[in-house]
């Protein structure tokens, strides 16, 4: 764990990247479904796609460059290679196809590395255009950004050393010490059901916030479970595939036991770029997206044969 720990250690360090310049299983037709102000039973319909543009698109066309808020740490998703200090990952390549799209090159989009816990802040202070980094699409979020449909379905689980008793998201995390991101989907179920497990710092929200339990950044709970300060980690199931490639001695435990699927976030209101981002996924979810994940993911996350199938709003 020691070599996985020196990779992790060298990736989190890497300052905040203001100017990295560089060049679900099924699919399926879109459905359309009525929005109701009153409910959130479809969280994941969107917009339906469209290539008309708006004040948004013309703001970034005007500028020449797409800003987007990605990771940096999420080892397949979207993370800066050692070796060469580029920006790669699944998440990655669909932020360039989008830049493609609006600005006719894969190279016209500036990365800016952002925290779990400050994905939403950076929208709303116009930080970023868009947000492309694991981010689940629920009913919480959709009153604070506005989502594209779904491009990837993951799901929670548990990650923890191989050898551990913990078996999954049930009793045996109770007394454990475990860990998730500040502001995740992770650190929410464990608030709903934590099975008796210790998943909150002691001074959780203050300035002297220890961040053992809850970090700003998912992959620094892997930190924390490699130095045995925490016992097990909750996170998605796609992001704990990609770290336990990085360390042979932890594993997934258990099952998911939620679905949850990432969008494309945008700041509230920016409707034409919405619909621009589910104009391109239309064409990305015939051909690229298969690509992007033969390259970043198969291996980590075997058998699934899609996208899932965008949902659509009928307002």
């Amino acid at each position: 764990m020691a070599v996985a720990c020196g990779l992790t250690a060298a990736l989190t360090l890497v300052p905040l990247s203001r100017g990295d310049i560089g060049p679900a299983r099924v699919s399926g037709a879109g459905s359309v479904l009525p929005a109701k102000a009153d409910t959130c039973r479809d969280p994941e319909a969107s917009l339906p796609p469209s290539t008309a543009e708006g004040p948004a698109v013309a703001a970034i066309k005007a500028r020449g460059r797409l800003i987007v808020g990605v990771d940096q740490n999420s080892y397949r998703w979207g993370y800066r290679d050692p070796a060469t200090g580029r920006l790669e990952g699944f998440d990655i390549d669909l932020a360039r196809a989008i830049a493609q799209d609006l600005l006719g090159s894969r190279d016209a989009v500036v990365f800016r590395a952002i925290p779990t816990n400050q994905r939403i802040a950076a929208l709303e202070n116009g930080t970023v255009d868009l947000v492309v980094r694991t981010m689940t699409i629920n009913c919480k979020r959709i009153r604070q950004v506005a989502f594209s449909t779904a491009y990837f379905q993951a799901g929670q689980q548990v990650l923890a050393p191989e050898n551990s008793p913990v078996t999954g998201y049930d009793s045996s995390l109770k007394g454990k010490r475990v860990c998730s991101a500040e502001g995740s989907t992770a650190y929410e179920a464990l608030e709903r059901q934590s099975f008796g497990a210790v998943f909150r710092d002691r001074h959780e929200d203050s300035p002297q916030d220890e961040d053992v339990h809850t970090v700003p950044n998912q992959l620094d709970c892997l930190v924390r479970l490699q130095m045995g300060e925490v016992d097990a980690v909750v996170t998605d199931n796609a992001l704990a595939a990609g770290q336990a490639a990085q360390d042979p001695a932890v594993t997934l435990k258990g099952r998911p036991f939620t679905t949850e699927y990432y969008g494309v976030a945008a700041k509230l209101g920016n409707d034409d770029l919405v619909r621009r981002v589910n104009q391109v996924l239309v064409d990305y979810r015939k051909g690229p997206w298969t690509k992007a994940y033969d390259r970043w993911l198969r291996t980590v996350l075997p058998g699934i044969s899609g996208p899932p199938a965008p949902k659509y709003r009928t307002n």
